[in-house]
């Protein structure tokens, strides 16, 4: 009877704790729907928290007719480079962590050990000698720049490499080989439909780091034209002259709308049956 007690205080801490944790991260995300949806140079005024008049498609019209629409040029840079670096990046991901878990050859444990590493390693700490690089290979100012760090994901791989190892039967591979299929074959059509809800988790990991990386555009980007959202709308920030801040509170919530139609989108992958494919 004592437990009984212990098991609902436990269970209504958990639960504030949870509600504590989802308000802080889902307050700032409703201040900015709040504010983005006001009279534009009411962004700041008045209740922060409660709406007080409804003028967003106004204010997204202003977004769009500020300096040529450049915000949209931004955004579109920011899905190619995120689209194209999440797709090469859970393709190379997928590669790398079949071939850890499902192949014996030298020196497999010393790679896996690399890999480990360079996941404890903030990426945050390569943008110089990265700068440095592609400044001798003259590919500063270029879309590249951006591009082949992110196909590079240390946590895809070890993500990859796991589920590999727990969700794709040997046996079933095995059957594979001795129905004439080749390694590839077998990766692409057997390895790939039962690593499929690890391989969203990556492609939307990656998605997300490459839209927020903030640094490494900033210093291999100078041309507008190229830069993503995310360093656009700092520099809109800092020019409160040129730029009225309700257009980087616009632009900002504006910006949010790709990572939330990515995750509606995939999250029924999330929700298939982990063992799906698996022998019976």
């Amino acid at each position: 009877m004592s437990t009984l007690p212990a098991r609902a205080v436990s269970r209504v801490t958990v639960t504030a704790l949870l509600a504590l944790s989802a308000f802080y991260f889902l307050a700032p995300l409703w201040w900015l729907l709040v504010s983005a949806t006001k009279p534009f140079g009411e962004q700041f005024s008045g209740n922060g928290l409660w709406f007080d008049g409804f003028a967003l498609f106004d204010n997204i019209g202003r977004l769009s007719g500020h300096d040529g629409g450049v915000f949209w040029r931004w955004m579109l840079n920011s899905v190619l480079y995120c689209g194209v670096g999440a797709l090469l990046g859970t393709a190379f991901s997928a590669l790398a962590g079949y071939a850890l878990a499902k192949f014996d050859f030298p020196g497999r444990g010393a790679v896996l050990t690399l890999v480990l590493a360079a996941v404890l390693v903030p990426k945050v700490l390569f943008t110089l000698p990265l700068y440095l690089m592609f400044s001798g290979v003259h590919l500063i100012d270029n879309p590249l720049a951006v591009l082949l760090p992110s196909i590079v994901s240390p946590f895809g791989v070890y993500l990859a490499r796991v589920f590999a190892e727990q969700a794709v039967p040997d046996e079933v591979l095995e059957a594979g080989r001795l129905d004439g299929a080749g390694e590839f074959r077998v990766f692409r059509t057997i390895g790939v439909p039962m690593m499929l809800p690890a391989l969203v988790t990556v492609f939307l990991f990656q998605f997300v780091e490459i839209w927020n990386n903030y640094l490494l555009p900033a210093m291999v980007l100078g041309d507008d034209r190229l830069q993503p959202v995310t360093v656009g709308l700092v520099g809109w920030n800092a020019s409160h002259v040129a730029v009225p801040p309700p257009l980087v509170v616009i632009g900002s919530l504006v910006s949010v709308g790709p990572l939330l139609i990515a995750f509606l989108a995939l999250q029924r992958y999330w929700r298939a049956g982990m063992t799906a494919g698996a022998v019976k």
